[in-house]
């Protein structure tokens, strides 16, 4: 199948939100599933600190971006 090689490549942009906040919940799950944080009065900071960092992220990301 061949391709058009007169148009350019189109690269879409980086979800910063979304990649944090998976990497967090993978993080998060690896560490209740091997017993490292058994507390969820731990667990809920360490979650919505993650969340809001990732959220900052994002905001930044976009102003420097432009758009």
């Amino acid at each position: 199948m061949p391709r058009d090689v007169d148009r350019p490549r189109r690269l879409h942009r980086t979800d910063w939100m979304a990649l944090l906040s998976g990497t967090l919940f993978v993080v998060l799950g690896i560490l209740i599933m091997t017993r490292s944080i058994t507390d969820p009065l731990v667990l809920l900071p360490v979650l919505v600190t993650g969340l809001g960092f990732a959220g900052l992220v994002a905001i930044l990301a976009r102003v420097i971006r432009g758009k």
